[in-house]
């Protein structure tokens, strides 16, 4: 099954994508990860009890309002906006396909005091239908992908695998 993780790597770095999915986990040992784990326990703690954690075996969403149909993903930052979207957007077409309509999401980073509404549409339902098969057919390759650097690189928890 894909999870959130394989759809965010594949967003941003398809050898990271490659690693995870054999069970290299180098974000336990990140502190750029810690803390935006911190931040998303800690903020809004004042909110009503009626968030709840909704585990799909496969895929977890942290945050879902079953009332309001409503997912709320909290990030520490929008340096990797693109990915957070495709995330909550994935969140959002896992749940529809579990035949709960009309879901939405909320991509909020505290830090910035700043909110962005998600929801899903014929042509976003297309794509993640493409994300999809092009995450089975990295993940299934017998050789990790070719390092890209990137921008980002310099703060990736996997960036002493690819750079030592």
């Amino acid at each position: 099954m894909i999870s959130a993780s394989h759809v965010t790597y594949y967003h941003l770095c398809h050898r990271k994508l490659w690693l995870h999915h054999r069970g290299m986990r180098q974000e336990d040992n990140s502190a750029a990860v810690g803390e935006g784990k911190l931040i998303g326990k800690q903020s809004y703690a004042h909110r009503a009890s009626r968030w709840r954690e909704l585990n799909l075996g496969f895929l977890k969403i942290d945050h879902f309002d079953p009332r309001e149909k409503l997912v709320r993903e909290v990030k520490k930052s929008s340096k990797l906006e693109h990915a957070h979207v495709a995330q909550v957007q994935y969140y959002l077409y896992v749940l529809e396909k579990a035949g709960i309509d009309g879901v939405q999401g909320i991509l909020e980073y505290p830090k910035q005091r700043r909110s962005r509404t998600v929801r899903l549409t014929d042509e976003i339902r297309q794509d993640i239908q493409g994300w999809e098969a092009e995450i089975e057919r990295i993940v299934k390759q017998d050789h990790c992908p070719a390092l890209v650097k990137k921008a980002y690189c310099q703060n990736c928890a996997y960036r002493d695998f690819c750079f030592v």
